[in-house]
């Protein structure tokens, strides 16, 4: 199954708690982490809610 590979670019700070609350659930937090999640829907939902602070790459 395909991988993202999830970065943080931009801040959450005076962002929607919401917004923060996905962040921490996808495991970023700091501006330069990294994760890699499982491409599936859930993933993309969360990825979805916070496109503006991440940059998503498809890794195999």
């Amino acid at each position: 199954m395909a991988q993202l590979q999830v970065t943080q670019t931009r801040s959450a700070i005076g962002g929607k708690q919401n917004q923060r609350e996905t962040l921490r659930t996808l495991g970023l937090g700091k501006i330069g982490r990294v994760t890699v999640r499982e491409d599936n829907a859930q993933v993309r939902g969360m990825i979805q809610v916070v496109n503006h602070l991440v940059k998503v790459e498809e890794v195999d």
